[in-house]
């Protein structure tokens, strides 16, 4: 009884303080994968970019949040601090904490690494130890799941059946969070998809878990949220440029009551998606959607709540977004949804 009064407590005082404008019931999180100058671009931020982010977070006084805290406060309608950020990693790269641990070290700022534990246990040169890991615990970073092998989670192996997928995908997740426990005493019970890929099995089994999960798609965390499959935004390769992330860091929540989408997979049709909106004062006259090679995506009003928004070609071979943004009633702020799609080659072996 004590601690739901403490909850309960907790909770309306994030409610009056979010009243007086100190703080916010949503944030946005940063996803980062390399820290190299040499390292695969798309997916690379250098030093020197990294520096550049972390001084705007201090300089611009953004509160950077430990994630597990934040998604917590979230779900339970607990208001965060006003301009609330977190930032990520994704797989465990030994340039991590060579080049990117020092800057956000210096900064006393929490973040958190998605693992792939495979190359760790085999003692790779390239990727982190446990040792490394069990240093950077002492300084706000947590470790969390990213699979074993870093699989396509939605590719069947030649022969395997369903069955055997769904066993196989369990494991990947499993036997990560017994290292965690193992090896760094915990696990947050969080998940990055590799490739921000997954479907609705993967995510109702991160879910039996108790586990929350992440994408690849853009958007910002709110209690409207799927827990399964949160959004977060790229800040390496074409990214990594400060003029976009300082748009991104401002962005809010696309008030959306339900969202249609034909699932995970794409065709050799162009995709579509069905948005409604709640009800409230929105610039939905100023709503623009952008189809990843194509511009513009068409959209058709159904009535003042309800729009269909298509692209107008197929999508190419791989992932393929849309991305919607709409003006905010306050200046230089902007609402922001993204959906992602696979078209997968039919040689490729994905889970219809």
């Amino acid at each position: 009884m004590k601690q739901y009064l403490i909850s309960a407590l907790l909770t309306v005082v994030g409610f009056i303080i979010s009243l007086h404008g100190h703080s916010q019931n949503y944030f946005p999180i940063l996803q980062y994968h390399h820290v190299g100058e040499k390292t695969p671009f798309s997916t690379s931020v250098t030093p020197e970019q990294l520096q550049e982010h972390m001084d705007y977070l201090e300089k611009e006084n953004f509160h950077v949040i430990d994630l597990v805290d934040a998604l917590e406060k979230i779900q339970k309608g607990i208001a965060l601090p006003e301009k609330s950020v977190a930032i990520t990693f994704d797989d465990a790269y030994l340039n991590i904490y060579q080049n990117g641990f020092p800057i956000i070290k210096e900064k006393g700022f929490p973040f958190t690494v998605f693992i792939n534990t495979q190359p760790v246990e085999w003692k790779s040169k390239k990727f982190l130890s446990w040792d490394n890991m069990r240093e950077m615990q002492q300084h706000k970073v947590v470790f969390a799941n990213h699979t074993v092998s870093h699989p396509y989670m939605l590719r069947l192996e030649e022969g395997e059946s369903k069955e055997a997928w769904q066993e196989r995908m369990q494991q990947e997740i499993r036997q990560v969070e017994t290292l965690l426990e193992k090896e760094l005493g915990s696990s947050p019970k969080m998940i990055a998809y590799p490739y921000g890929e997954s479907n609705v099995t993967i995510r109702e089994i991160v879910s039996n878990l108790g586990m929350v999960g992440f994408g690849q798609q853009s958007g910002v965390v709110s209690i409207d949220s799927d827990f399964t499959n949160l959004p977060r935004y790229p800040a390496s390769g074409h990214y990594a440029k400060l003029s976009g992330l300082k748009t991104k860091l401002a962005s809010l929540p696309m008030p959306l009551e339900k969202v249609e989408n034909d699932g995970d997979l794409a065709n050799d049709m162009p995709v579509s998606m069905f948005l409604t909106f709640k009800s409230g004062k929105y610039r939905f006259k100023d709503l623009a959607c952008y189809v990843s090679g194509q511009g513009k995506a068409t959209l058709e009003w159904l009535d003042d709540k309800k729009v269909k928004v298509m692209a107008k070609q197929k999508f190419k071979y791989g992932r393929g977004r849309i991305n919607c943004t709409m003006p905010s009633m306050k200046n230089g702020q902007f609402h922001w949804f993204s959906n992602v799609w696979i078209r997968p080659k039919a040689s490729q072996g994905y889970i219809q």
